[in-house]
C-alpha cells in the first residue's frame, strides 16, 4: 500500500477531491492531512472523510524533525500539495525525493514563485491580459515553483473574464487533473514496489 500525506493550508476543496479519488483503492490511500493553520476548513473535510489530521507550527516544521518523524509513524511513501503555502525545508524535500507534487494554478514558469498562490495569481494573469490560464502539477524541490513540471492543463480565457472567473475555469482543471495525475505518477514511481 502507498500511503499518501496531504499538506494543504485552507480550504481543502483539492484535498477533498484527492482523499474521494482514493478511496476504496486497494494499492493507494490518502493517510494523513497535516496542516499549518489550525482552523483551516481542510481539517473539517479530511475528518468527515476519516482521514487522520495534524497541526503544526512553523518551528515545528523550520526548526524539528517532528514532521518527518509523524510521517514515519504512518508509513507515508508520497507528499501531495494542496494548497500549502509555506516553503518545503530541505530535509523534507530530501528524505521524499521525487515524491511530493504540487499544483500551480497557472502555466509555470509564468506566475510563479514566492507570494504567488490563489487570487494574487489569478490576477496575475488577468492584468498581464494572457488569452489563456492553467495548472501546472510539478515534483517540489527547495525553491517555489521550480521543480520539474509533470503535467499541464490550460482554459481560455477571454478579455472579459475576472480574476473570479479565471479561478473558476482553473478550478475546474484542478479537480478534472490532480487526483489523476498523482495516481499516474504514484503508479510509475512504485510500479517494482
Amino acid at each position: 500500500m502507498i500511503n499518501i500525506a496531504i499538506f494543504a493550508s485552507g480550504n481543502g476543496s483539492n484535498a477533498q477531491k484527492i482523499i474521494e479519488h482514493f478511496k476504496g483503492n486497494s494499492l493507494i490511500t490518502v493517510q494523513l492531512v497535516l496542516s499549518n493553520n489550525k482552523n483551516a476548513f481542510v481539517l473539517e473535510r479530511a475528518n468527515n472523510l476519516g482521514v487522520i489530521t495534524h497541526v503544526f507550527t512553523r518551528s515545528t516544521f523550520y526548526e524539528s524533525k517532528e514532521v518527518l518523524e509523524l510521517l514515519g509513524h504512518h508509513k507515508i511513501n508520497f507528499i501531495v500539495l494542496a494548497g500549502f503555502m509555506w516553503l518545503i525545508p530541505k530535509y523534507l524535500v530530501k528524505a521524499f525525493h521525487k515524491a511530493i507534487v504540487n499544483i500551480h494554478p497557472a502555466l509555470l514558469p509564468k506566475y510563479g514563485g514566492k507570494g504567488m498562490y490563489g487570487d494574487n495569481v489569478h490576477r496575475a494573469v488577468k492584468e498581464a491580459g494572457e488569452n489563456e490560464s492553467g495548472i501546472t502539477i510539478h515534483y517540489v524541490n527547495e525553491a517555489y515553483d521550480e521543480g520539474d513540471t509533470i503535467f499541464q492543463a490550460t482554459c481560455e480565457i477571454s478579455p472579459s473574464d475576472t480574476a473570479q472567473v479565471i479561478a473558476s475555469k482553473v478550478h475546474v482543471l484542478e479537480y478534472q487533473h490532480y487526483p489523476e495525475v498523482i495516481e499516474s505518477v504514484i503508479k510509475k514511481s512504485f510500479k517494482n514496489s
